[in-house]
């Protein structure tokens, strides 16, 4: 039993392995034209060996110290994500595309929201694990979930980015589901959130502007959509070939990150993006057989939700590129460029791995 248990997650590390090393050479390709492409590259590498450093190490970590660790966590989190609101702190986290998502100290340059999907996983993953049967209850079960969520989700919202504060709400709803949550109160919570996102999109004329060109051609609108899809398109079946596509020179903005699903659609083709998808699919189906045999509720929980935050970041994003969602910028988990959402990704990987590992010592 103990070998029948192990191959999960040696698959599981194959799988992240190949997915960041396509990754970094897809990223390389939809860089060239940059100014400094090598230095995109270059960057995206030492996130890389960060991460597979810290996949082994925290691989080797008993889980179980997370559950310790959540709370310090969760405050530290709230206290980054704090950070680039205040006005007397632009110079170590400066406005970038309109917004303030980043701290940036000397060479150190990271997004607490990408640290906030982890520690939005673990903290409630510790909490749901700590009530216990209370959790189908809404006053003393949901609700104090709800307050932290909500808090977490409205720092991101305010930086601004409504993508990744969807995305930690989504994370902290699967571990309450996986937890034995009542459905009629997810519907409650789904409705009373539909709202809100409708008041929020309704508030933002670039939010309203989007969700108006998705269901409705406006021309200059749907620009990078039309780019996005006009890559699938040109890609065919077997893609213009590696280095060779075209989205690149300047007609698809952020074709290395946003959209970096649509530059591997052009020069991989249609294989190409059917064998990323397959991988993410077998990911997910990895991580949650993982939570389903955890040794205990806590590990069961955190690896629903360290499992969630990588696999609905990756669907959410090859749904924007194409087309099925309004157009919004959500990375492309492992490939997209950005060390921080790597180094997380990588490490979130290696919890998952210490879960599997721990499966064997009650065999």
């Amino acid at each position: 039993m103990v070998n029948e248990l192990r191959w999960e997650t040696r698959l599981l590390v194959m799988v992240t392995a190949v997915l960041t090393v396509f990754g970094i050479a897809s990223l390389y390709a939809a860089a060239t034209l940059e100014r400094n492409a090598f230095g995109f590259f270059s960057r995206q590498l030492v996130g890389a060996v960060i991460g597979i450093v810290s996949l082994v190490i925290l691989g080797r970590v008993d889980y179980r110290r997370w559950r310790t660790l959540a709370w310090p966590i969760l405050l530290i989190t709230i206290g980054l994500l704090i950070i680039p609101l205040l006005p007397f702190t632009r110079e170590i986290s400066p406005m970038r595309n309109g917004a303030r998502r980043w701290i940036q100290v000397g060479p150190l340059s990271f997004q607490p929201s990408e640290v906030a999907r982890f520690a939005v996983a673990a903290w409630v993953a510790m909490l749901a694990a700590k009530k216990g049967e209370a959790i189908r209850g809404f006053k003393r079960g949901v609700a104090p979930f709800l307050v932290v969520l909500v808090i977490v989700g409205l720092l991101i919202l305010l930086e601004p980015n409504l993508s990744t504060a969807v995305l930690v709400l989504l994370i902290g709803g699967v571990v309450l589901f996986t937890a034995g949550a009542k459905i009629g109160h997810f519907l409650l919570i789904g409705t009373a959130g539909s709202v809100a996102a409708l008041s929020l999109i309704w508030a933002e004329p670039y939010r309203l502007a989007r969700v108006r060109c998705f269901f409705e051609s406006c021309g200059q609108g749907n620009f990078q959509l039309d780019q996005a899809l006009l890559g699938f398109g040109s890609g065919g079946l077997l893609g213009v070939g590696f280095g060779e596509g075209q989205l690149k020179l300047h007609y698809l903005p952020y074709a290395y990150s946003d959209f970096l699903f649509s530059t591997i659609g052009e020069e991989w083709g249609f294989l190409g993006v059917t064998v990323l998808v397959v991988l993410f699919a077998i990911f997910a189906w990895l991580g949650f057989r993982i939570a389903r045999t955890a040794p205990d509720p806590f590990g069961r929980y955190l690896a629903a939700g360290l499992t969630a935050a990588t696999s609905l970041a990756a669907v959410l994003h090859m749904a924007v590129t194409l087309g099925l969602l309004p157009t919004t910028g959500l990375s492309f988990p492992f490939m997209s460029y950005g060390r921080s959402g790597l180094i997380v990704a990588l490490a979130s990987v290696g919890v998952l791995v210490s879960i599997g590992r721990a499966r064997n010592s009650r065999q």
